[in-house]
């Protein structure tokens, strides 16, 4: 088979880290001495929350994400839930109640209706994401739908080069796409018409499933690449303006040298945050990007912030705490090592993060100490949950979505 440039870029996005790829599936199956990768830590059978969880309601969209790898997570705007996935079907709910406010599945004839009459299905996979009256969602073939946020009906399509595995941005007029062969896009928000185009110079060969969210703030568009780097665009033109190493990319074999930067990068006051695999969580100016500090710190999932503290799940599932101003160690638990933890989120004075068997779990924010579980499903959670005001979204891969709260005991 002959592949252009560009196609095998894209192409080669795909080759996952074995032992990664196979935790979705493991998760069913536990076959973990069969496939030589350590099983998850036991849940404590005798825990005792400190901490009490109400589940305010439960509700799906779709199939979900499935073992495709793709970290899909709901957007939420002025009390609506908007989320999608993979098998065609995209929907906004009330975020209160649960309750279904319009609902759209494209295994129709034409993309939306669109076009001729044989049936084409769209494989959402990046988004949605949601701005005013438009929301904005990727698809694993490479097209970006613009849809009207009160009734889901169609706006604009943008087809691009490659899969589109994270949430788009709309910010400053623009829809901003990153795809998986390393290139970010600036869509006009209006009608989808390309505004520029940005190449990175190199994408390695052998990367992990996924990319990382993009960041803008200040009329800069900043993400981690593929090679490790936190890259700081110009919002309005895609012009690099400056970069930074997260990770060394050394080692002696190809598994070894992966350096994906496939976490969010973060911000707080001028200053950002961002790590990568294999490599460092790293504290950056943001108008120079000049490095402030350094700390050893290996993850492939989000990161997040909350009052003086940075949390993160590295890469063996154990739960950190650093201090944001020097990068010093704060807490460690290892109490759900190996059970390949969401990205976390903060809730109120509470660390919460999904996990491969569909528990979520609540960790005190201050020690790290386990305070709650719940489940949402038997099925593996990915994306990093979200939370808004009070409550807190989990999504699992077969499209389950669940609403938390808490109160103290």
């Amino acid at each position: 088979m002959n592949f252009d440039a560009k196609k095998k870029r894209g192409w080669m996005k795909h080759v996952r880290l074995a032992a990664l790829a196979s935790l979705v599936v493991m998760a069913g199956c536990h076959s973990f001495k069969k496939e030589n990768v350590q099983p998850p830590t036991p849940l404590a059978k005798d825990f005792k929350p400190t901490v009490q969880v109400t589940r305010v309601w439960r509700s799906s969209v779709g199939k979900g994400a499935g073992d495709s790898g793709v970290r899909l997570r709901p957007a939420v705007q002025d009390n609506v839930l908007y989320a999608a996935s993979p098998s065609g079907e995209i929907a906004a709910l009330d975020a209160a109640t649960g309750k279904t406010l319009w609902s759209k599945s494209s295994r129709t004839q034409g993309w939306f209706g669109w076009g001729d009459k044989k049936r084409k299905d769209v494989f959402y996979s990046g988004g949605p994401a949601v701005a005013g009256d438009l929301v904005v969602v990727g698809t694993l073939d490479g097209h970006v739908y613009g849809l009207n946020a009160k009734d889901g009906s169609p706006r604009w399509e943008a087809t691009l080069n490659s899969e589109v595995l994270s949430s788009p941005v709309i910010s400053g007029g623009l829809a901003i796409v990153r795809t998986g062969d390393g290139r970010l896009y600036g869509l006009d928000a209006g009608t989808g018409e390309r505004r520029w185009a940005y190449d990175q110079t190199s994408v390695p060969l052998l990367s992990l499933r996924g990319n990382g969210p993009l960041l803008v703030a200040n009329g800069v568009v900043f993400f981690g690449s593929d090679g490790g780097k936190l890259v700081a665009l110009r919002m309005d033109t895609g012009e690099k303006l400056w970069e930074q190493s997260l990770a060394s990319g050394e080692g002696r074999t190809e598994i070894e040298q992966l350096d994906d930067a496939d976490g969010a990068i973060l911000l707080d006051g001028s200053t950002l945050y961002g790590a990568a695999y294999h490599g460092n969580l790293v504290a950056v100016d943001g108008p120079s990007g000049r490095p402030l500090w350094t700390h050893p710190f290996s993850t492939f999932t989000s990161m997040a912030i909350g009052g003086n503290a940075i949390y993160g799940v590295n890469d063996d599932s154990q739960v950190w705490a650093f201090d944001k101003n020097g990068g010093a160690d704060m807490w460690k638990n290892d109490a759900l090592k190996y059970r390949w933890l969401t990205g976390p989120a903060v809730q109120g004075n509470y660390i919460v993060a999904g996990d491969m068997e569909g528990y979520v779990h609540w960790l005190q924010s201050g020690n790290g100490a386990l305070a709650a579980r719940e489940r949402l499903s038997k099925k593996a959670i990915r994306a990093q949950p979200l939370v808004v005001g009070d409550t807190v979204y989990v999504e699992d891969v077969e499209g389950r979505i669940g609403a938390y709260r808490l109160s103290a005991h």
